[in-house]
């Protein structure tokens, strides 16, 4: 907790389904190809959820920016990512989850299906989806229970991704202390966390890159961001293979890392994952492209976050709308080799 606390005001001042036969290699989950279930969420709240940015038919690759725990994806990229995007004219949606990603992830993955579905429509192209933390991981579920999104994604990009969960929040006790749903799923050995990696972590076509800092104090161990099994082209890179001194904890890595950055970007402009070898360290730096240090308006909305982002951590508080539970959501139906 003292080195959440630590980033965070290092933060503020660097800033003034159908049923089918499961395979052995599945067991007890879906098949890997099973179709996915409708969409549980109102089309229309799907649909309001997605705010996109520049002109679908032009620039690099489409790209979708998810947001991480506690945050908005305003909150969490308008003051760095989505400046760098639009400065070079690639079309870039946000997608905002509902209870400040707080909720049950399994609903935040039908979230990222439909602004899969909608951008590669829109398009005509496979996109990249970037994400920090959560929103790193969460479209894994998406592309593990609805196949027919893989072949709409050709790079998924995590920063500090909880692709394996945390041992780093030993408050939530089952049957004995609150924590919301996202919390619960995003411990290590849970049930979410298990189903979203049962069959494979990866699928062929998809390029990944998993980004990640041997500082985190949240995800933990920090390695448990990377990615093994399955089909995908895989690169599990730490910062500081890049660049030895960055500083950089879960947070900011995630929003002001210059490594991130030049990882992120070495994955975008180049086919297959990011390739450490092709970063110089001329890539190094305090912070990245997009951050205007003394544009302190523009800070407002992560500022604003910080108390959510500390409650991240702590038990019986919710300050996003979640309902606080003790334990975590039991898995939907279409997750199971029975299916619905």
């Amino acid at each position: 907790m003292r080195r959440v606390t630590l980033a965070l005001l290092g933060l503020a001042l660097a800033l003034v389904a159908p049923a089918g036969a499961a395979s052995a290699d599945d067991g007890p989950y879906a098949p890997l190809d099973r179709p996915g279930p409708a969409l549980s969420v109102p089309q229309g709240t799907l649909d309001a959820s997605l705010d996109c940015h520049g002109d679908p038919a032009a620039g690099p690759r489409p790209i979708l920016l998810n947001p991480a725990t506690s945050v908005t994806p305003v909150e969490n990229y308008s003051w760095n990512w989505a400046r760098v995007f639009a400065a070079e004219g690639r079309y870039y949606c946000l997608v905002t989850m509902p209870q400040h990603t707080f909720g049950d992830i399994q609903v935040a993955g039908e979230y990222v299906v439909n602004a899969i579905r909608t951008m590669h429509a829109r398009t005509g192209r496979r996109i990249a989806i970037l994400g920090h933390s959560q929103g790193g991981m969460n479209p894994r579920w998406a592309l593990r229970f609805w196949p027919d999104t893989r072949a709409m994604v050709a790079e998924m990009i995590g920063m500090a991704p909880s692709n394996h969960g945390t041992k780093s929040i030993p408050t939530c006790i089952p049957g004995l202390t609150t924590c919301v749903p996202a919390v619960w799923q995003q411990l290590a050995g849970s049930a979410f966390v298990t189903a979203l990696n049962s069959g494979a972590e990866t699928f062929a076509g998809i390029d990944y890159t998993n980004v990640y800092t041997r500082l985190d104090e949240v995800v933990t161990p920090p390695a448990s961001s990377g990615l093994t099994t399955g089909e995908g082209r895989i690169a599990n890179v730490r910062v500081q293979d890049v660049c030895p001194l960055d500083p950089y904890e879960h947070i900011l890595t995630g929003t002001i890392s210059a490594a991130t950055y030049a990882i992120v970007r070495d994955a975008l402009d180049h086919d297959g994952p990011a390739d450490p070898a092709r970063i110089g360290r001329s890539a190094c730096g305090l912070y990245m492209p997009g951050i205007d240090p003394v544009d302190i308006a523009s800070y407002a909305p992560v500022l604003a976050a910080l108390p959510r982002l500390v409650s991240t951590m702590l038990p019986s508080v919710s300050l996003g709308g979640a309902p606080l539970l003790r334990a975590e959501p039991p898995l939907r139906c279409y997750v199971y080799a029975a299916g619905c």
